[in-house]
């Protein structure tokens, strides 16, 4: 099975046809993954904690903290407290990510489908929405009632949607089959 690094390398041989390309430098090529994870509570410290622990252990890398924009009185939030955090993979440790969510993770997830072929933005990008991040090998079952979902942001430099679908289902993301209009 190839991985997601060599069907990249080989995915202008594969698109040409379907979409005209001239030259291998047409093809699209991931960027760089995003994975990012809001903590819930400002109260609980500990599970702010906790969401940063896993985020290192499940990306490879220490996770920047996102303050808040703006202080909110109604949900006791000042500027700049933190509200989330973000790890922005890119070279090998995001061909080993992508290896792993695409491999492991994603066909561990309860009730998985496929996804949903809507979620390519106008630039190219696709964002997955986890909902439990226990899916991951990296984190440990003894602590269910800490769960916490993270959004995973795949940035190609596609210059169209319909690039960017075709792009990533060749590198193997589980999309879903297009549905027939009766």
């Amino acid at each position: 099975m190839d991985s997601v690094k060599e069907k990249q390398n080989k995915a202008f041989e594969h698109l040409k046809t379907k979409m005209h390309y001239k030259n291998a430098m047409q093809a699209p090529k991931m960027v760089k993954v995003v994975v990012s994870a809001g903590v819930g509570s400002m109260k609980d410290k500990k599970k702010i904690e906790l969401v940063a622990n896993r985020l290192a252990k499940i990306t490879g890398q220490k996770p920047a903290v996102r303050g808040a924009k703006k202080s909110i009185a109604s949900f006791k939030v000042r500027q700049n407290d933190p509200v989330g955090y973000q790890v922005t993979i890119r070279g090998t440790r995001m061909y080993g990510f992508l290896d792993k969510l695409l491999n492991v993770a994603l066909p561990r997830t309860r009730d998985f489908r496929g996804l949903s072929r809507k979620a390519v933005d106008a630039m190219g990008n696709y964002t997955i929405g986890i909902k439990e991040h226990t899916i991951f090998p990296e984190t440990p079952d003894e602590e269910i009632k800490d769960v916490f979902g993270l959004a995973v942001t795949l940035v190609t430099n596609a210059k169209n949607p319909k690039e960017a679908e075709a792009f990533l289902e060749y590198i193997g993301l589980p999309l879903k089959k297009e549905e027939v209009k009766k």
